[in-house]
């Protein structure tokens, strides 16, 4: 039986690494998880300059998101402690941000935003970003820290606005003859809630709220890219999604390339001929490539979400929030 057990065990373990490098660590101290940073591209010289590539995937928020066998990362404190590093590295001249991000909570989309800025408002080093697969509304907000954008011709980018999802669950309560009654301090205390009715006041709360954070996010793409014409930027704005080709086109990126292209770039705009391109993980992760840890996106996401979280309340470990965040499968 305890064999029988062992070899479950085992099994699981090998389904949650995949193929990758597997290490363990035992013994009653933690295992130092310091920042290590790895050498995967290089045309410099002995002792080069540095630009370094950081990685921000999956929702944008300022929660732990708990991983299978580890401890999870929060996003915001993550994006922080990588950014110290490269501001305390003086041959570090560059970042690059490679985000694969369908976006995440207002308040975190944000919160990143501003840490960029303020890294290159203190060093006076540039960052790059660089689109993967989709770098979508709340992804695009924290595009917009950058010097200059770059995108892969494929990626999902743009979404530019915000919609609060609400739905009733009262007429299906109403036919197995349950009535939801709730005490609140205010008219408006529950608006929004899916155990009541959307009333017009209710719906000019969430309206407003909806104006406050589209005018923010404007204002953000506004002072970002001044060179897209009047005319054009309402369109742009709309909420619609658009591929990297596209977003190049109207002005939303700089340009279309891939990691090579905003190496070169980052090398221009920090005024350097040659660099090592440097990436910076967590310890016992195999690094052999600039795609090593690539970031992968997250599954289940939503357009532009201000919402009440329905998975949350059915138990799904998604935070309850305001969300600048795309999500094409929502039903």
């Amino acid at each position: 039986m305890r064999i029988t057990s062992i070899i479950v065990i085992g099994w699981m373990i090998l389904a949650a690494s995949g193929c990758g490098p597997l290490s363990f660590s035992v013994g009653p101290a933690p295992i130092d998880q310091r920042l290590t940073r790895t050498k995967v591209l290089s045309d410099g010289r002995w002792f080069s300059d540095r630009v370094a590539v950081i990685d921000v995937s999956g929702l944008l928020l300022s929660v732990e998101k708990p991983e299978l066998l580890q401890p999870g990362e929060n996003p915001l404190g993550s994006l922080h402690e990588k950014l110290a590093e490269a501001a305390d590295d003086p041959r570090v001249k560059a970042v690059i941000l490679r985000l694969n991000t369908p976006g995440g909570t207002v308040t975190a989309s944000d919160a990143m935003h501003r840490e960029v800025q303020r890294f290159r408002q203190t060093t006076g080093k540039p960052v790059v970003a660089l689109m993967m697969d989709v770098a979508a509304s709340g992804g695009y907000y924290l595009a917009c820290a950058a010097d200059r954008i770059v995108a892969y011709p494929t990626t999902v980018t743009g979404s530019i606005g915000v919609i609060v999802q609400t739905l009733s669950l009262q007429p299906a309560l109403a036919r197995i003859g349950v009535q939801a009654q709730a005490i609140t301090s205010g008219p408006n205390k529950e608006a929004g809630s899916p155990l009541s009715t959307l009333t017009p006041e209710h719906r000019q709360v969430l309206q407003n709220l909806v104006d406050d954070f589209y005018a923010r996010f404007v204002e953000v793409v506004r002072h970002a890219r001044p060179q897209i014409p009047q005319e054009e930027f309402a369109r742009v704005t709309d909420g619609r999604v658009m591929s990297g080709e596209a977003a190049a086109a109207l002005g939303l990126v700089d340009r279309t390339g891939d990691i090579y292209d905003a190496f070169a770039l980052a090398k221009q705009l920090a005024g350097i001929e040659s660099a090592d391109l440097v990436l910076y993980h967590r310890p016992l992760q195999y690094v052999a490539s600039p795609y090593a840890v690539a970031p992968v996106p997250a599954a289940g996401t939503q357009v532009n979400l201000v919402q009440l979280n329905v998975g949350r309340l059915l138990g799904f470990d998604t935070p309850v929030g305001v969300y600048y965040l795309w999500q094409p499968n929502l039903p």
